[in-house]
């Protein structure tokens, strides 16, 4: 992916979603005392769709410390988005916080993640031309170089793209090097998706883009599942839940994976957030499969 950083000899980078408490330049120093090889961040409060600039030379500071060699940097957009809605005023809304968030040029920023929302009840084939004419606008409206990489969503009610097919149909219709998809390993597997043996992932993948390789997938949020496969139900875990090492091993073993970066949401196991203790498992699995060198 363009504007992607690596440290040298290394395929596979893994890092974790981490605060910007007390300014954005602290979220590359949260990230360095865990492990983290990338780090993703939110551009705003999750949970407003007031955004509040960021001053230049917090900016600046969060630049320097990305030379220390982590990357790539991926923004998480807000939660409210949903350009499946409705309502007018959400939808540009949705719209809005894309752009002025991101994809994240002013941060050095290598791609947004964001969800896709729901369709309300309409079907996905109602809002698909919704859906694709507004990722056009925050595309022809963004800067050059990030992408704009589009969640997976875990199955319950009436989300749009929890299927890989609608995933697919999106691609294929915004038509558009910068879109990309985000797979979250752990509503995959709420989904149905078994992650567990690399012929349920390559399945997956086909239903994606008819035999895709990593080409469509900018980021993986690596996160394990409190619950079987194919509940319907959002629990994310560490990684030791019901897709376990055993799953991620097949996951990270995958050839299209293996340029991708792994971004842990994860509880942690005391409960404060992605931690140290999760990462180190991932690099010992990317050991395992002969990923570090």
């Amino acid at each position: 992916m363009e504007g992607r950083r690596r440290s040298k000899g290394l395929k596979m980078k893994f890092g974790a979603h981490v605060s910007t408490a007390g300014g954005l330049s602290k979220a590359v120093a949260r990230g360095q005392e865990i492990g983290c090889e990338a780090i993703q961040i939110f551009g705003s409060s999750p949970q407003d769709w007031a955004f509040k600039p960021v001053p230049r030379e917090q900016i600046e500071l969060f630049k320097q410390g990305l030379v220390a060699g982590i990357g790539p940097v991926f923004l998480h957009a807000i939660y409210l988005i949903n350009l499946g809605a409705p309502s007018k005023d959400t939808l540009q809304k949705g719209r809005l916080a894309n752009q002025l968030h991101g994809p994240g040029g002013r941060y050095r920023c290598d791609g947004r993640n964001s969800p896709s929302g729901s369709h309300g009840g309409r079907g996905f084939k109602t809002v698909l031309p919704q859906v694709v004419e507004a990722i056009k606008v925050v595309l022809d409206s963004s800067p050059d170089g990030p992408c704009l990489a589009v969640e997976n969503m875990v199955g319950m009610g009436q989300h749009i793209g929890a299927k890989f097919d609608e995933s697919g149909a999106i691609l294929k219709a915004v038509d558009s090097p910068r879109l990309k998809t985000c797979l979250d390993t752990r509503h995959s597997f709420a989904a149905g998706y078994d992650l567990t043996d690399s012929q349920g992932i390559q399945a997956m993948l086909d239903e994606l883009d008819e035999g895709a390789d990593s080409a469509n997938v900018a980021a993986i949020h690596a996160n394990d599942s409190k619950r079987v496969c194919g509940s319907g139900v959002d629990r994310h875990d560490n990684i030791d839940g019901f897709i376990g090492e055993e799953g991620f091993t097949a996951i990270m073993g995958h050839p299209a994976f293996a340029e991708v970066p792994f971004l842990l949401d994860v509880p942690g196991f005391e409960g404060k957030g992605p931690d140290q203790q999760n990462i180190d498992i991932l690099k010992k699995i990317r050991t395992r499969v002969g990923l570090s060198s």
